[in-house]
């Protein structure tokens, strides 16, 4: 069984994530159940969302005892081939993994009502862009942005030069929730200490930055990290899933003394020859929610209702600094852990045009 990860309280670093393997195995028998998963155009060893996702799966497997199966597209007309396979070959639960997956999905869920689906990281949205609520289709979606907001300060933290940079490998709402916390993040640490943050790659005033284009193109996302390097950012948080790593590429590359924040996946778990270069990861606990929705449709309690992870309910977190944990002061994470509780309790909002709503 894979452990999947919590937040949990140890003074200092009670800000952080820590692995921790997740509730008790449930008990006794359920429902015949075959979970279907669809990864985005990335792939399983995306070490991003989609890997978290089939780890979830492959928990349930596991656990539950379900059936499960697996399908990778490699180009976008994929996608509506493999959800109809899966249909036809009585999976009861599919589930598609990414925003870009959505009109696939939400058609599929249409046209099979005695089906249950679930989307990661999106919403369903009619072919106007109106929201819409489908009787079996459940939306697994994070908040992000309040993760990405303490990744910001804690690298406004640690940076010399008092530049940090992000950039995406999409523009759509899944990506840039975690550029406008993490920027507005960046910018509160300033106002705390007096210091002028610089944050090139996005602007939350006018919801533009730099992108990739793709989560393929691993020859852009050295070009931009290059770039964003050149100008003297030592902090960098490619939201990019696999091509995030150029970002490390680029460090290694030129020799820069700076730092990487990951972005899913606790990189320094998921990409340890990378680890002496992350200061922190925003984890979405992905994994987790494919496997509760598994569990509840084995358990017979599957619905419609969406689900949100927080900080507050351990969806989302701030992965620890690991090996550079001796680096960064105390101070500069207590401070991190008095940011994350106010936004708990609602003294810090942070807010983003992409947040799921």
């Amino acid at each position: 069984m894979r452990c999947a990860a919590r937040v949990v309280s140890l003074g200092v670093a009670a800000a952080f994530v820590l692995a921790a393997c997740g509730g008790t195995a449930p008990t006794g028998s359920g429902l015949d159940v075959r979970a279907c998963l669809v990864s985005d155009l990335a792939g399983f060893d995306d070490r991003s969302f989609n890997q978290s996702a089939l780890e979830g799966l492959e928990r349930a497997e596991s656990e539950l005892g379900v059936e499960i199966a697996t399908a990778e597209p490699v180009v976008e007309a994929d996608v509506a081939v493999h959800l109809e396979a899966f249909v036809a070959d009585g999976c009861t639960l599919v589930i598609g993994v990414g925003y870009l997956l959505e009109p696939a999905v939400r058609e599929a869920a249409e046209a099979n009502p005695e089906v249950s689906f679930a989307l990661v990281d999106a919403s369903f949205f009619d072919v106007d862009g109106r929201p819409v609520t489908l009787h079996n289709a459940k939306p697994l979606r994070f908040d992000t942005a309040q993760a990405a907001f303490l990744a910001g300060y804690l690298a406004a933290g640690v940076s010399r030069t008092g530049t940090v940079a992000t950039f995406g490998g999409v523009r759509i709402p899944s990506v840039t929730v975690f550029m406008d916390g993490f920027v507005a993040g960046a910018a509160r640490y300033g106002q705390d200490d007096g210091t002028p943050v610089r944050t090139l790659g996005w602007s939350t005033g006018t919801e533009n930055g730099t992108f990739v284009g793709s989560f393929t193109d691993h020859e852009e996302g050295l070009r931009l990290s290059e770039d964003f390097l050149a100008q003297g950012a030592d902090v960098l948080f490619p939201v990019a899933g696999p091509v995030g790593l150029s970002a490390v590429a680029a460090i290694r590359d030129s020799g820069a003394p700076a730092l990487v924040v990951g972005v899913d996946t606790d990189w320094s778990v998921t990409v340890p020859d990378a680890a002496d270069l992350v200061l922190t990861s925003v984890v979405k606990e992905v994994g987790q929610a494919v496997f509760d929705t598994v569990r509840q449709a084995w358990e017979g309690s599957f619905t419609s209702d969406p689900y949100l992870g927080t900080l507050e309910n351990g969806g989302v977190g701030l992965a620890s600094p690991h090996d550079l944990g001796p680096d960064v002061p105390v101070a500069l994470l207590e401070r991190v852990e008095r940011v994350r509780a106010d936004i708990v309790t609602g003294k810090i909002t942070v807010t983003s045009p992409s947040t799921p709503r």
